[in-house]
């Protein structure tokens, strides 16, 4: 290969502010596309998805862990330490130990906030109510075949906090003056509400990948604070709660020792260990351009039987023609980590991608969700990685075919083909065998984090997979950050995290350590927390 394929050779890379232009493009492609959007959930940003979406924001830290870690290390910290408000958006509601330990953290902050209450006298006021909304759109194959089809949902009544969904009873939560209200949202065949998000006071956000549930899966969880907090607030709004008010009332003194939020020490909660924890604090020194990135949910899935047919193309959302758009300007590397992959739609631009001399790495899960996979895709990732490999393969021989004038005919623009990587994420054999005999740690067994990286300077994160579920019929949220600094650490501590946890599936022959060499910039920059 060339030279300009050389990993450490930047000279492919977009050396220009290509953030301006990125924008225009997808405005205007979903702008283009609005008349035939019909029921979008959420609409807010159809007419001017510029003004409603994209915003600025301090990225505090990125977080690597299994879920149970993230939860009791980084949200649940969160929670106990909002003074007004707290509001959790996730997908699957499941007894596990992240809703053991939020149950705990609930009590135990309802307990602390009761005697607080009581030592404050006559003036209740010192301590107002905290407000909690808890939104979910699965917990069970009943729920969801029962599921209401109103978009108001179904909130559930306090009688079914303990017994149903695992949460503390009512009476406890009432003496700590927390006012709590559980959601739920599903549209049949498909259609969950795949977002996940926790906002604490409106001031602070985190997305996770992870929902509350009970599997051992590489997680990730970025915090942010800045102008986007409010869109994901108008996200929320507009999906969940139409009647929130647009202002948080705000009457704590801080001054007053009574009224300051109680420390997780005080309240005695302890946090589930992993061997891949990586926190990264203080991502980006300045404000980070940011884009907020919903996909509506559709209940049709726009299955077509007759094989020989073109995909079909999936829906216009701000998600989905984002990561195409990224697809379509990157120009050096594309790195994609994703649990499953089977939208038809990113397997042909990665390969066009490939086409024009990006080199495309990928990271996925073996296995993972088989009969979800057919039931929503009439794929599994397997079956479409080989595909991949497939399609591949004949662009190499095309271009062997050619020889050596491939590298050198300039005016046909013939660029030599990107490298390409494909990877299983697996366990850390030695590490697995570590947490079974220690009992306090978890070594994931899978991979669920959802991530692409393109040029070092774009990263996608959120709920969002490659799967053809999120791309036709999951409502999804994304959030993406044009920086480079925040992609060298993202790349730099999901780099560190996958070395030695990865299965080859196919490989270029000169492409054996492209995403070390690409992903890695600085070893420095993340250390695993003991």
């Amino acid at each position: 290969m060339g030279s300009s394929h050389s990993p450490n050779d930047r000279s492919a890379c977009v050396n220009f502010d290509s953030f301006p232009s990125f924008k225009e493009t997808w405005k205007t492609s979903l702008i283009d596309s609005a008349p035939a959007l019909h029921d979008e959930f959420p609409d807010y940003h159809v007419s001017d998805p510029e003004a409603s979406l994209v915003s600025s924001s301090n990225v505090r830290s990125f977080h690597l862990g299994t879920g149970a870690s993230i939860y009791t290390q980084l949200l649940i910290p969160a929670i106990i330490g909002a003074k007004y408000e707290v509001i959790l958006v996730t997908c699957f509601w499941a007894p596990s130990p992240t809703l053991s330990a939020l149950k705990e953290a609930l009590e135990k902050l309802a307990e602390n906030r009761r005697r607080r209450i009581l030592a404050s006298g006559p003036d209740t006021d010192v301590l107002p109510a905290l407000k909690i909304r808890i939104c979910f759109s699965s917990r069970s194959l009943f729920q969801k075949l029962f599921h209401t089809w109103s978009r108001d949902g179904y909130v559930y009544p306090p009688s079914a906090w303990s017994k149903r969904l695992g949460l503390p009873s009512p009476e406890v939560l009432e003496a700590g003056r927390i006012d709590l209200r559980v959601k739920s949202l599903f549209f049949l065949p498909f259609s969950v509400m795949h977002p996940k998000f926790l906002i604490v006071d409106r001031e602070r956000a985190f997305l996770p990948s992870c929902n509350v549930s009970w599997e051992v899966w590489l997680e990730g969880c970025v915090e942010i604070t800045g102008d986007a907090v409010s869109g994901l607030v108008e996200f929320y709004r507009q999906v969940w709660d139409k009647q929130l008010q647009g202002q948080l009332t705000t009457q704590v003194d801080l001054h007053n020792e009574s009224a300051k939020p109680p420390s997780l020490d005080e309240l005695g909660l302890t946090s589930v260990m992993n061997p891949v924890n990586l926190y990264d604090t203080l991502l980006s020194r300045s404000s980070t351009p940011t884009v907020l990135l919903p996909s509506s949910h559709h209940q049709n899935p726009r299955f077509d039987p007759v094989p020989w047919h073109d995909n079909p193309s999936p829906p216009p959302t701000p998600l989905n023609y984002a990561i195409l758009q990224l697809l379509d300007i990157a120009k050096h590397f594309i790195y994609m980590q994703t649990p499953n992959l089977t939208s038809a739609a990113v397997i042909d631009r990665l390969l066009e991608a490939l086409q024009r001399g990006v080199n495309v790495a990928i990271v996925t899960s073996k296995g993972l969700m088989l009969l979800e996979q057919l039931v929503t895709a009439g794929t599994t990732t397997s079956l479409c990685l080989r595909s991949l490999i497939r399609r591949y393969r004949k662009l190499e021989a095309k271009q062997s075919r050619h020889g050596s004038d491939q590298v050198i005919d300039v005016e046909a623009q013939r660029p030599q083909l990107g490298f390409l990587t494909i990877d299983y994420f697996r366990p850390d054999p030695e590490r697995e065998v570590d947490c079974i005999e220690d009992q306090t740690a978890e070594e994931p067994v899978q991979s669920h984090l959802k991530l692409t990286l393109v040029d070092g300077e774009y990263v996608v994160l959120g709920s969002g997979n490659m799967d053809r579920a999120s791309w036709f019929t999951s409502q999804e949220l994304g959030i993406m950050f044009h920086s480079k600094e925040i992609a060298t650490a993202v790349g730099t501590a999901v780099g560190n995290v996958i070395s030695g946890r990865r299965e080859s599936v196919f490989s270029s022959a000169t492409a054996s350590n492209i995403v070390e060499q690409e992903l890695i910039q600085d070893d420095t920059r993340s250390e695993p927390q003991v």
